[in-house]
């Protein structure tokens, strides 16, 4: 989940203020005082505490969700969400509304590493996604984000994890970001941003450098960079110095979030179950 959180916040200070299109990865800083947590990280935390607190249980994961969301989400309202789920947290609302927005992959990378096989890992990506984004599209943003981390941190190689999004989701990545990028403008849908995130780290070759092409593509930067970075932490782990940075611009209370995901999920994994 550390990737993912740190992809969000060094993409935020991107998200309305792209790089230009004649930019290199390579040409910005990766954190600074303007990067911040956003919308995306407050959701993978709730997503990381209803998996917690049902301790990788099916049952009652989606209203243990849908709390925690509400929950989170109010608590940091300004976080930047957008137009209707903003209307679905202050209303509190317990129904879904047919988003295929790329809201479901960006807070799904705790299910990535929850459940011990990609059957269960599907399976619980798809409630995450459900609870707000239940159009199939929206669905198969967060099964295909979380089966990338699955299998990158399963020792699958990036050829394999490649073939099987393709083959399972439909999605193209087998366009070079160089082409897409020229062209490539503000998408919040998953169809229109997933492929592309996943594609920044196929051709990333550590955690800096998946999320540095996610954003320097340009569009939804804090996003993109939330999805590429929890595939590619899956892969390569991030850097202690990156990783203890990023922490920073995370309050007591998100920290404490992180720190129970991370013990639960250690437990869990030291019994074979994860």
């Amino acid at each position: 989940m550390y990737g993912a959180l740190i992809g969000d916040v060094a993409g935020s200070r991107h998200e309305f203020d792209p790089l230009p299109k004649s930019a290199r990865p390579e040409d910005f800083t990766f954190l600074t005082g303007r990067c911040r947590p956003t919308d995306d990280s407050m959701m993978t935390l709730a997503v990381a505490r209803a998996i917690r607190l049902t301790d990788g249980d099916f049952e009652g994961l989606a209203e243990t969700l849908i709390d925690a969301m509400h929950d989170i989400g109010n608590r940091y309202i300004n976080a930047g969400y957008g137009g209707t789920f903003i209307h679905w947290l202050l209303q509190r609302s317990r129904a879904p509304y047919n988003s295929f927005g790329n809201g479901s992959a960006m807070r799904v990378s705790p299910a990535g590493w929850a459940w011990s096989t990609l059957e269960d890992t599907q399976k619980g990506a798809a409630i995450t996604a459900s609870v707000s984004h239940n159009h199939p599209y929206g669905i198969t943003g967060a099964k295909a984000t979380a089966s990338a981390i699955f299998m990158a941190r399963t020792g699958a190689a990036k050829a394999e994890i490649r073939e099987y999004i393709e083959r399972e989701f439909g999605y193209d990545l087998s366009r070079p970001l160089a082409d897409i990028q020229p062209w490539y403008s503000f998408d919040v849908t998953c169809q229109g941003s997933v492929p592309e995130a996943l594609t920044a780290f196929l051709e990333g070759g550590s955690y800096e450098e998946a999320v540095r092409r996610a954003i320097w593509l340009g569009g939804d930067s804090d996003t993109q960079g939330c999805i590429a970075g929890g595939v590619a932490e899956a892969m390569y782990g991030v850097p202690e110095d990156i990783k203890q940075k990023g922490l920073t611009f995370f309050d007591d209370y998100q920290r404490r979030e992180i720190d129970l995901w991370a013990a639960w999920l250690a437990k869990r994994q030291a019994a074979g179950r994860a």
